[in-house]
C-alpha cells in the first residue's frame, strides 16, 4: 500500500511528538503539563493515520 503525503506528514509528525514526549521523559523534573499536552497531541495524531489507513 502506498501512503499518501498527508499519512506520511502525519506520520513524520508522530514521529516529532515520540522525540520530544522522550527528550521531556529525560529531563530531572520534566514539564508535566507540557509531556501530557505533548502525549494528548500524539494521541491525536496516531488516531487520525489510523482513520486514513482504513479508509485506504
Amino acid at each position: 500500500m502506498m501512503s499518501s503525503p498527508r499519512l506520511r506528514s502525519l506520520e513524520d509528525k508522530h514521529a516529532i511528538l515520540e522525540r520530544e514526549i522522550m527528550a521531556q521523559g529525560t529531563r530531572p523534573r520534566p514539564d508535566e503539563m507540557e509531556l501530557a499536552r505533548l502525549k494528548r497531541e500524539k494521541l491525536k495524531l496516531r488516531e487520525e493515520i489510523e482513520r486514513l489507513r482504513r479508509s485506504n
